[in-house]
């Protein structure tokens, strides 16, 4: 095993994937803070809600997406580029293979989220104090914005990995996760909050304590998404041991 994750991570360390979605999640981060934060009525940023929800959340919202992206591109690269192909010869058992992604895919998400939420609390900071906002947020907030951020981004890498391993077509698996998880979950946490907020990425939203008046507790949250990610890596898993890898 130890072999299949230095494998992994030289791909993730080697490929202009990675670099390419850090530097795309850092520049739509700064965007977005800034817009909300430059742009937005002051009495829709006076509350720690509001602050934490609408301004500095999109650093956690930004960061699973891109955790979720790489996770699906780490197999879906490979499928379409036929790399794949010598990783499971040099490998035979391909469960190790999707272990190994998981787990790399994990610890590249925990960057992707501390980055993302870091960047977001930094610039969220600066716009509300150039337009002489009080900042309602503590370090106990920042705190479970940073940890919330992290735990999305690397349970949703492992999501991510699992839907590319069962569709396998890169550019669906990207639509699909960008749709889901920008346009799709926020219509349902606007229409059916009950069901909603269960969906995954409203849990992350949650762990980061986003919106506490309609989202699951962080505690609740963290759990329900990581029995998401587990089953979502159980049936990747399966679709990758059962199936032809082209």
């Amino acid at each position: 095993m130890r072999a299949e994750l230095r494998a992994e991570l030289l791909k993730q360390r080697s490929t202009r994937t990675t670099t390419s979605l850090l530097a795309a999640m850092l520049g739509l981060v700064l965007l977005a803070v800034l817009l909300h934060g430059l742009a937005l009525p002051a009495d829709k940023l006076t509350s720690r809600s509001d602050q934490l929800t609408v301004l500095v959340g999109w650093g956690e919202v930004l960061g699973a997406l891109f955790a979720g992206l790489l996770g699906a591109m780490s197999i879906t690269g490979e499928i379409r580029h036929g790399t794949i192909r010598p990783t499971v010869l040099v490998t035979p058992r391909r469960g190790r293979v999707i272990a190994a992604k998981a787990v790399v895919g994990m610890l590249t998400g925990i960057v992707f989220g501390v980055v993302a939420t870091g960047v977001a609390a930094g610039a969220g900071s600066i716009a509300l104090a150039a337009r002489g906002l009080d900042i309602q947020l503590d370090g106990g907030d920042y705190a479970l914005l940073l940890a919330g951020g992290a735990a999305a981004a690397a349970l949703w890498a492992v999501i991510g990995l699992a839907l590319g391993a069962v569709v396998r077509n890169q550019v669906p698996v990207v639509v699909g996760i960008l749709a889901w998880l920008l346009f799709v979950e926020e219509r349902l946490v606007q229409s059916i909050p009950d069901f909603g907020r269960l969906a995954p990425g409203a849990l992350g939203r949650a762990i980061s304590g986003q919106d506490p008046g309609t989202l699951l507790a962080p505690a609740l949250g963290v759990l329900l998404l990581a029995l998401y990610a587990a089953a979502a890596a159980v049936v990747g898993w399966l679709a990758t041991t059962r199936r032809d890898v082209v």
